[in-house]
């Protein structure tokens, strides 16, 4: 073959490769080990004289050609490539940059803070007691002794000495009972309530008091408005010559400040073993608002139960609190006589609270740990 077609031809086939691996296969065709050019210099073998040392010159012409011309066709490739990266990684200094995602505070979090603000407001100082306590402080100082049916509502949750995972249930069977108990204060729960901590308060300062105790609680309850954690807040006020209209003037300044000024509260009687006289302190629903029903768009407007069946409250009101003047018996507990001081207690729950804020349309509690980041990060 004629040196110049060779020529013209790796010329063609340079131009023509679009890539390196393009390129490298015109590289091993004609200069590789079993290549075009490799082929011709061992036939310079069989030539003598000048006709060997003109043929020899030609071809280290042409292989030379062949190189140059490779090594050119690849930094024009290069060339391409960066100023497409150029392209798609342009920058421009003078645009704003761009933030990364920002985490923020939990919404019962935020419903925490803002609470202890509000009673700060009030002089209520911030407490934590045990979220793990004894018997004795969730229950008997608190006027609920060892086997009174009161204790039965609170759905305890019981520490044992040992795990009952991946066990039968003859096991367990077997080890209930086996919990952890205190010759004094008796067995070891998961605190039902935040009211393990109005005794030991008392037992810690000397009157007047005034505390808020915000906690985990724990109950065996799961539905739209209870999960089996949940975050209370206790207040407790003790004082001389403390009266119920102090604890619902206390109770209404809260509602008033943390659901809104349109939202109503109503004390209901009721009884709980550790206050005398006890309530039921209700809000009205910011769901449906205060109607029981939430609005059907398929019905008029002015249809007032034209709609479903609020799944939050079920009747316009929703219970978030228990409270009353605290019984002469916690007190006694503490160390207090009752003869010269008296107080109010209430026990609210953080996120059934957080739900009935003003303009909140949240019907489930449960959906506040779901870690679904596209409802979280709305607060």
């Amino acid at each position: 073959m004629d040196l110049k077609e060779i020529e013209n031809i790796v010329k063609k086939k340079i131009e023509a490769a679009r890539d390196a691996a393009g390129l490298e296969a015109v590289r091993i065709e004609f200069l590789g080990r079993k290549g075009t050019m490799t082929g011709l210099f061992s036939e310079l073998a069989e030539m003598k004289g000048e006709e060997r040392k003109k043929a020899g010159q030609e071809l280290n012409t042409l292989k030379q050609y062949i190189m140059t011309a490779l090594q050119q066709h690849v930094k024009e490739l290069e060339g391409v490539a960066l100023g497409k990266l150029a392209e798609q990684e342009k920058l421009d200094v003078t645009l704003p940059g761009t933030r990364p995602p920002l985490g923020h505070l939990h919404i019962t979090t935020q419903a925490i803070e803002e609470i202890t603000r509000i009673f700060a407001q009030l002089g209520f100082y911030r407490m934590r007691y045990p979220e793990v306590d004894w018997d004795y402080y969730a229950f008997e100082a608190l006027n609920m002794p060892k086997g009174h049916p009161a204790r039965d509502e609170w759905e305890t949750y019981f520490v044992g000495r040992g795990t009952t995972r991946n066990v039968s249930l003859e096991h367990i069977a077997e080890q209930r009972g086996n919990y952890i108990e205190h010759p004094k204060f008796g067995k070891m729960v998961l605190t039902p309530h935040t009211s393990n901590g109005q005794v030991r308060e008392m037992e810690r300062r000397k009157p007047p008091i005034r505390m808020i105790n915000l906690a985990k609680c724990y109950r065996r309850q799961s539905d739209v408005s209870h999960v089996p954690m949940f975050h209370q807040f206790e207040g407790l006020l003790i004082d001389r010559n403390v009266a119920v209209t102090h604890l619902k003037g206390t109770l209404e300044y809260f509602a008033r400040v943390f659901f809104g000024p349109e939202r109503r509260i109503r004390l209901r009687p009721f009884h709980f073993r550790f206050t005398e006289p006890s309530f039921e302190v209700d809000v009205s629903c910011g769901v449906c608002h205060g109607t029981g029903y939430v609005h059907n768009p398929s019905q008029p407007p002015l249809t007032l139960r034209g709609g479903e069946k609020c799944r939050l409250c079920k009747s316009g009101w929703l219970e978030l609190a228990g409270a009353g003047m605290v019984h002469p018996n916690v007190l006694k507990a503490g160390g207090l006589d009752p003869k010269v001081w008296s107080g109010f207690a209430f026990g609210f729950g953080v996120e059934r609270s957080y739900m009935m804020k003003q303009g909140l349309r949240i019907d489930d509690i449960r959906v506040l740990y779901n870690n679904d980041l596209n409802f979280l990060e709305q607060f």
